[in-house]
Parts: structure tokens; C-alpha cells; sequence
């Protein structure tokens, strides 16, 4: 395969809501979209490949602006570089983009669509995964007034979302309130708990106590302690009664080593932006899968276009426990078509040539 062509362009899409977190706010999504043509010299086949770079600062050191400036600066370096293997794409990227993660996950995403678009596969077969399998994602509801999030809660369900993840982790007793007032409204539904690294061992433990007092069901605990405190991560993972997911705690490899030698969590949250690319996530998955660990497929606030390249990583995976992959429908347009199709909660991957994701026409 050679790169014949490699561009970007900022990605701004509006939220319905402002996606509130412990540790950041964001209006509007702060992605590039990375368009790139690769050929196939020995057959003479060409193909146009789209990938999303999602920032989310601060949660990623990037923000668009050092996103798109990464790419231009990357381009002259990729553009006409052979590409024999999957191997090399991949040492050709670390080389190129290996300091700034979330551009080299958004150039990487577009080669391998347009690399499995010449093969005639869908992307999930590329990387060495069967069959398509249906995925039933969870919905999220960012940190705001409890009325106001019940309110969000009771119309997510009527459309058929069964599961909620409920970001916390700014004040105890505003996210026990907000708890109660989501529960009052969809007494029949599922949590997963994101503190997003903003409470102490101690606050994490308090919540799932009145949690459990309230009558919830809860499915996990994703990433109750600050990344680095290790020991306060694995005091939770022992003592909530309910799985930690480890996200900002693990980026790459060595991460994971550390997480699995202090027993700081049940299993990790797996996203593109943060892992640097489909190629790097699909390997940490599996690494953590060998060693016994829970598996979520997640992201960061992405359009369509992410959300299907991440949806690919979960097929290629084979099994995963927890799919959050809902940030699309959180936004207030979508400037593209394809990918999957959904009906509530329920996705449904296409098993066309390569992502299958199309740029909206304007009207």
C-alpha cells in the first residue's frame, strides 16, 4: 500500500447539552477529520479512508489546534511512504505522530478504513476479528442539576436506552441527589458510575453505599481515583462489591503493567484517542483480556465517525462487557451517514467495505 494523499479539517459539531465531567466541559466536539488515499500498487486499487482525532482537553493533552497543526506537519513524511504491513503502518505513525496520540489515532483510523475498503472487508475483519455481532450501548449523563438529569434519564429510556453511565465525582452530596432524582424517574434501569478521576477512596466507597441504599443496580465504577493514585484505586477495587474500570489510568502498556501488579482495578476502558489508534487499543484489550481483566470499549465525545471506528475495535475483540459508545447521540446534528444503524440502544456494525461511514451532503 502507498499514501498517495493525506489532509485534515477541523471537526465541530454542537451537543445537545454541555457534556459536563469532573475534570472538564465541553459544547461543542474538538476533533480533526483525516482524509487520506491510499493505493494498492500491485493491483492499481485506490481508496479514500476518513478518520476522527477526538480531543478532550483536559482529559488529552492536544486540543484542535495542535491537532490539525500535528497532521500538516506529519503529512510530508507519510504522503508516498509504502506501507507492506499493518506492522509497518504502525511503526511508520510512532515514528511520525508518536508524540502527540490523539492526531496519530485519527490518521491511523483513516488508513485502515481506506486500507480495508481495497481489501473488500469490513475494518473489525482487518483486524483479524469474524462475524459482526449486535452491540447494546449504555447512554451518559453528564453532571448537572438532578431535575434536570432525571428529566434527561426518563426521555433516554422512553427511546429505548436501558443503561446509563452517570458522570460524578465534582460533590458527594449533589451526585447521591442526582442518583435518587435518575432512579425516582427509571426505577428499571442499569448504572455505571464515572467519577473521571475526582474523588478520594473514601467518597468513591460512600457513593456506592447510598447507591445500594437507594435501590440501584450497578454494573461498575469507572475510574473512581485520580490516575496516578494507585493505592486508592485499589482500595475501591476491594471493598465497593462492584467492578473499577481503570480508564485514565491506563493509556498503554505500561500502565496496564502497573494496574495489574497493584490490583487497582477489575478492567480498563479502552479509547482510541487515548491509546493512540485502533491498531494500539485492539492490542491493549487484548493483553488485558489474556490477564483475566473486564473489558469496556469506549471514547471520547465523537461523532458517528469515531464511534464506528471504536465499534470495529469491540468486534475485532471478540467479547466485551461494557459498550459505551454513545456520544453521537448526544449531538445536536450528524455530518455523516452509515457506519452502523441503531434503533435505541441497539447497534448494529455494517458489515460493508471498510468503516462505511460517508460524508453527510449539505443541503
Amino acid at each position: 500500500m502507498l499514501i498517495r494523499a493525506l489532509s485534515a479539517e477541523p471537526l465541530s459539531v454542537p451537543l445537545l447539552e454541555p457534556f459536563v465531567i469532573a475534570s472538564a466541559r465541553i459544547d461543542a466536539t474538538r476533533a480533526a477529520l483525516v482524509q487520506v488515499e491510499l493505493e494498492d500498487e500491485r493491483t492499481g486499487r485506490s481508496a479514500r479512508g476518513l478518520g476522527e482525532a477526538a480531543a478532550l482537553p483536559p482529559v488529552t493533552r492536544e486540543d484542535q489546534p495542535q491537532l490539525l497543526a500535528a497532521i500538516e506537519a506529519a503529512s510530508p513524511n507519510l504522503v508516498g511512504r509504502p506501507l507492506p504491513t499493518l506492522e509497518a503502518l504502525a511503526g511508520l505513525l510512532d515514528a511520525t505522530l508518536g508524540l502527540t496520540p490523539v492526531a496519530r489515532a485519527g490518521v491511523e483510523c483513516a488508513l485502515l478504513d481506506a486500507w480495508a475498503r481495497i481489501e473488500s472487508m469490513p475494518v473489525h475483519r482487518l483486524l483479524g476479528g469474524s462475524a459482526a455481532r449486535p452491540l447494546v450501548t449504555d447512554i451518559t449523563l453528564p453532571i448537572c442539576e438532578p431535575a434536570h438529569m432525571a428529566e434527561l434519564a426518563s426521555t433516554y429510556r422512553a427511546r429505548g436506552f436501558r443503561c446509563f453511565k452517570v458522570k460524578v465525582g465534582k460533590a458527594l452530596d449533589a451526585d447521591v441527589r442526582a442518583l435518587l432524582a435518575v432512579h425516582a424517574r427509571v426505577p428499571d434501569a442499569t448504572y455505571r458510575l464515572d467519577a473521571n478521576a475526582g474523588f478520594s477512596a473514601a467518597e468513591a466507597l460512600e457513593l456506592v453505599r447510598a447507591a445500594r441504599r437507594a435501590g440501584l443496580r450497578l454494573e461498575c465504577f469507572e475510574q473512581p481515583c485520580a490516575r496516578a493514585d494507585l493505592d486508592a484505586m485499589a482500595e475501591v477495587t476491594r471493598s465497593a462489591g462492584v467492578p473499577v474500570i481503570a480508564d485514565e489510568s491506563v493509556r498503554d502498556d505500561s500502565d496496564l503493567t502497573r494496574v495489574l501488579e497493584r490490583r487497582a482495578a477489575h478492567g480498563i476502558n479502552l479509547k482510541l484517542a487515548k491509546s493512540a489508534g485502533m491498531l494500539r487499543a485492539l492490542a491493549l484489550g487484548r493483553r488485558a483480556r489474556a490477564a483475566g481483566m473486564l473489558i469496556m470499549c469506549g471514547g471520547m465525545v465523537e461523532t458517528r465517525l469515531g464511534i464506528t471506528a471504536m465499534a470495529h475495535v469491540a468486534q475485532a475483540l471478540d467479547q466485551v462487557e461494557f459498550i459505551d459508545l454513545d456520544t453521537a447521540f448526544l449531538l445536536a446534528s450528524d455530518p455523516f451517514d452509515g457506519g452502523y444503524s441503531a434503533a435505541g440502544a441497539d447497534l448494529a456494525v455494517s458489515g460493508a467495505a471498510g468503516l462505511d461511514v460517508r460524508r453527510r451532503e449539505a443541503t
